[in-house]
C-alpha cells in the first residue's frame, strides 16, 4: 500500500464509524462484522500495517470508503451529509483530545481494563460495548464541542443503541487519530481531494 492508501485506510475507518452512527440513528441497526471491526480497533497496539488496526482488511470499510468518496467528489445527489457532519466532527475532537495528555492516559488505562473484559465476554458484547460508551461519555463528551446525532427518537433513546453510538465515536477518534499520525490532515481534504480519489477508486473497485 502507499502511504496515501495507508491514510485511506484510517479516514475510511472514521467515515466508517460515522455511517455507522448514523444507521443505528436511524435503523437501530448495523452488521455485528462491522461493529466487531470497529471496536477491535480499539485495542490494537503497535500493529504491522494500517489494515492489521482492522482486522487484516478493509472489507468492513466499504461503507466508510463509499462515504468518504461522495464527500470528496462533492456529488450533491450521493453526499451522505450526516455522516460526513460526524466525521468532520470526530477530526475536530481528536484535534482536542491531542492536547490533553491527562485524558489520553486516562483513555489508555480504560481500555486496557476493556481489553480484559474482551478476554472474558467478547469483543461484541454488551457489557464491552457499555464500557467503550462509558468511556467515551466520561472524556470526549466532556468536552465543549459535542456531537448532536439525529436520528430516530425511538432508536435514539435505547440504552444499547445510545452506548453503541458513544463506542463508535470513541472508534472514529481512534481512526482520525492513526490518519492524523499517518500524515493526514484536514487540508487534503479540499486541496488534495484528487489525489485521494486516484487513490480510493481502485480500493472501492476492490469491494464491487
Amino acid at each position: 500500500m502507499t502511504p496515501t492508501q495507508e491514510q485511506l485506510v484510517a479516514l475510511g475507518a472514521v467515515f466508517e464509524a460515522a455511517v455507522l452512527v448514523d444507521r443505528i440513528a436511524r435503523t437501530g441497526q448495523i452488521p455485528q462484522a462491522s461493529l466487531a471491526c470497529m471496536l477491535g480497533s480499539l485495542l490494537v497496539r503497535d500493529p504491522p500495517s494500517t489494515l492489521d488496526v482492522y482486522g487484516g482488511d478493509d472489507l468492513n470499510l466499504r461503507d466508510g470508503y463509499r462515504a468518504l468518496c461522495s464527500a470528496l467528489e462533492r456529488d450533491a445527489n450521493a453526499l451522505q451529509r450526516e455522516p460526513l457532519r460526524y466525521a468532520l466532527a470526530l477530526m475536530a475532537l481528536e484535534r482536542q483530545l491531542d492536547k490533553r495528555g491527562d485524558m489520553l492516559q486516562v483513555i489508555g488505562s480504560r481500555l486496557d481494563q476493556i481489553q480484559q473484559q474482551v478476554e472474558h465476554f467478547g469483543l461484541t458484547h454488551e457489557n464491552v460495548v457499555a464500557a467503550c460508551g462509558g468511556l467515551y461519555e466520561d472524556t470526549l463528551s466532556t468536552f465543549r464541542q459535542r456531537i448532536q446525532v439525529h436520528g430516530d427518537m425511538r432508536y435514539l433513546q435505547q440504552s444499547d443503541n445510545a452506548a453503541k453510538i458513544r463506542a463508535l465515536l470513541l472508534c472514529g477518534i481512534r481512526s482520525a487519530r492513526l490518519w492524523r499520525q499517518l500524515g493526514g490532515h484536514r487540508w487534503q481534504l479540499v486541496f488534495g481531494r484528487r489525489k485521494l480519489l486516484d487513490a480510493l477508486y481502485p480500493m472501492l473497485r476492490g469491494h464491487d
